[in-house]
C-alpha cells in the first residue's frame, strides 16, 4: 500500500497530542505552491533546506575548531546533525510533529559566516554602521531572501511554522518581527524543542572537542557538579581519559541532559494540560527546558569552557586570524565593489546595500573560501 500525504496527515492527527503542529493545519507558505503527493508540508520544508547550498556550505565551517584544524572536530554541518537528532528525540516522546522540528533544527545555523564566532563577530563590526550582522537573522534571509533555486520567487518558500520556528530561536534572539508574529508569544513546542536540543548540544560537544584536542585538564573539571555526576552515573574513578572513556561520557552527559528535559517538560505540560498549539505558544514561559538544577549545571559548565576553551591561547589565535581574514577581504571589497562576483555585483544599489551584499558574499564562504579569498585578494603570487 502507498501512503499519500493525505495518509501521513491522518497519521499525525491520530497520534501527535493537542499541543503539536498538524503538517494539515499549516496556515501555509509565502508563495503559492502545490503539496507534493508523498510528503506532508514539513517534509518538504526538511528537503527544500537539506538540499539548499547554505546547508551544504556548513561542512566547512567552523564551530570551535577552524576546519585545517583537524578532521575529527565538529562543523556547523556536524553539529547542526547532532542537534537534529537530539531534538527528533525529544519530539517523539513528547509526541509532537518530528518533521517541523527536524526542519527547524537544521535550519537553525545556516547562517554562521566562515571562522565561527570570530567570524560573526567581526561581520557584526564591521557592519554597525549598516543593521550588524546576526546569524540567526542572516538563517531568516537565507531561507526567505537569499537562496536563489526557484524562478517564482527567491528563498526556499517555506512554511510559516517552519519560518517561526527559526524566528523564535530564543537562544540568539527573537526575530518575530521578522516573520510578522507577536513578539510576546512564545514559539511552539518544536520550536523550543529544537532551542533546547541546540543548547544542549552545544556544550556537550564542546566539551568533547575541547577534550579530544587536549585543551581541557582533567583535574580542572573536578569542579564542576555536572562532571561529577557524569563520572559517578558512568562508575568512572580514573585519572587518564581514553577515547573510549571520552565517548561514555559525553554519551552520558546527553543522555542525563534529555533525561531532564523530559521530566521536566512533562510536568510543565501536566501543569499547564494545553489542548492546542495557541495554549503553548501564549502560556507566560517556555513549556520545554531544563530544570533549575540542571540548568545552573549548565551555566557552570559553559563558564568553565569559557574559561578553559574558548579563550585558551590556540583557539584565540584561530579566532584573531579568521578575523583578520574577514576584515580584510570586507576591506578591499569594499574598496572597490567590481571585485565582487557578477551576481553580487547586480544586486547593487547604493552605499548601504553595497555593505550587506559585501557581508553577504562573505559570510556564504567556507573558512576554506575565505582563505583562498584573502589570498587572492592579497597574495601576489595567487591568481585572481
Amino acid at each position: 500500500m502507498i501512503v499519500t500525504r493525505q495518509r501521513l496527515e491522518e497519521i499525525e492527527a491520530m497520534t501527535l497530542a493537542p499541543y503539536a503542529l498538524l503538517s494539515k493545519n499549516s496556515r501555509g507558505r509565502q508563495h503559492d505552491d502545490h503539496e507534493p503527493k508523498y510528503r506532508t508540508a514539513f517534509q518538504r520544508d526538511r528537503d527544500r533546506i537539506v538540499h539548499s547550498a547554505a546547508f551544504r556550505r556548513l561542512e566547512y565551517k567552523t564551530q570551535v575548531f577552524v576546519n585545517d584544524e583537524g578532521d575529527y572536530y565538529r562543523t556547523r554541518l556536524t553539529h547542526t546533525l547532532e542537534v537534529t537528532q537530539i531534538a527528533r528525540t525529544i519530539a517523539r516522546v513528547l509526541r509532537v510533529n518530528e518533521d517541523l522540528v527536524e526542519a527547524i533544527a537544521l535550519a537553525h545555523d545556516l547562517g554562521h559566516p566562515p571562522f565561527g564566532h570570530a567570524g560573526e563577530d567581526a561581520l557584526d563590526s564591521l557592519m554597525e554602521a549598516y543593521g550588524g550582522y546576526n546569524h540567526n537573522h542572516q538563517s531568516y534571509r537565507i531561507v526567505t531572501q537569499l537562496e536563489r533555486r526557484y524562478r517564482e520567487h527567491p528563498g526556499l518558500n517555506l512554511t510559516l511554522e517552519t519560518l517561526a520556528g527559526i524566528a523564535k530561536h530564543e537562544t540568539t534572539s527573537d526575530l518575530s518581527h521578522l516573520a510578522g508574529l507577536d513578539p510576546k508569544a512564545r514559539g511552539s513546542v518544536e520550536a523550543q524543542i529544537a532551542d533546547a536540543s541546540d543548547s544542549l548540544a552545544y556544550n556537550a560537544h564542546d566539551l568533547d572537542d575541547g577534550l579530544q584536542a587536549g585543551l581541557i585538564e582533567l583535574q580542572d573539571l573536578n569542579q564542576l557538579e555536572i562532571w561529577q555526576m557524569m563520572r559517578e552515573r558512568l562508575g568512572w574513578s580514573g585519572n587518564h581519559l581514553d577515547e573510549i572513556t571520552r565517548h561514555s561520557l559525553i554519551r552520558e552527559l546527553i543522555g542525563m541532559e534529555v533525561d531532564d528535559i523530559l521530566q521536566c517538560t512533562a510536568q510543565n505540560l501536566a501543569e499547564l494540560n494545553p489542548k492546542s498549539p495557541e495554549d503553548v505558544q501564549q502560556h507566560s514561559k517556555n513549556i520545554v527546558g531544563f530544570s533549575d538544577a540542571m540548568l545552573e549545571r549548565n551555566r557552570a559548565l559553559k563558564r568553565f569552557l569559557y574559561d578553559n576553551m574558548y579563550y585558551h591561547w590556540r583557539v584565540i589565535r584561530m579566532k584573531k586570524r579568521g578575523e583578520r581574514f574577514i576584515v580584510g577581504i570586507f576591506e578591499s571589497l569594499i574598496e572597490e565593489p567590481r571585485q565582487l562576483p557578477r551576481e553580487c555585483q547586480d544586486m547593487l544599489d547604493g552605499n548601504q546595500r553595497l555593505h550587506r551584499v559585501v557581508a553577504d558574499y562573505i559570510a556564504s564562504m567556507t573558512d576554506r573560501g575565505a582563505l583562498l579569498e584573502y589570498r587572492r585578494l592579497y597574495d601576489p603570487l595567487m591568481r585572481p
